[in-house]
């Protein structure tokens, strides 16, 4: 997995892109304290595990593809824990 910070908010999460549909996020914080769209709709009576994804955090995925930063990794079959440098 590779850290990657949302141009919007900063908030940090780690990321492995294996095609254009199947992207893994793992929050490095409480989402709805690292993330202002989650907190908004969390103030709104949404619980972050019904919240599908923060739209600038997938507008940040989607630039760090396009500009090389993030690689699309070959599909894997077991998990890969990510760590911080």
């Amino acid at each position: 997995m590779q850290e990657l910070s949302c141009t919007s908010c900063g908030n940090r999460v780690l990321v492995e892109r294996y095609s254009p549909t199947h992207t893994s996020v793992q929050w490095l914080a409480d989402a709805e304290s690292a993330c202002p769209e989650f907190a908004r709709r969390a103030a709104l009576g949404e619980h972050s595990n019904w919240i599908p994804t923060c739209s600038a955090l997938r507008d940040s995925i989607e630039q760090a593809t396009r500009e090389g930063v993030l690689e699309t990794d070959a599909p894997r079959s077991y998990p890969v824990p990510g760590r911080l440098r």
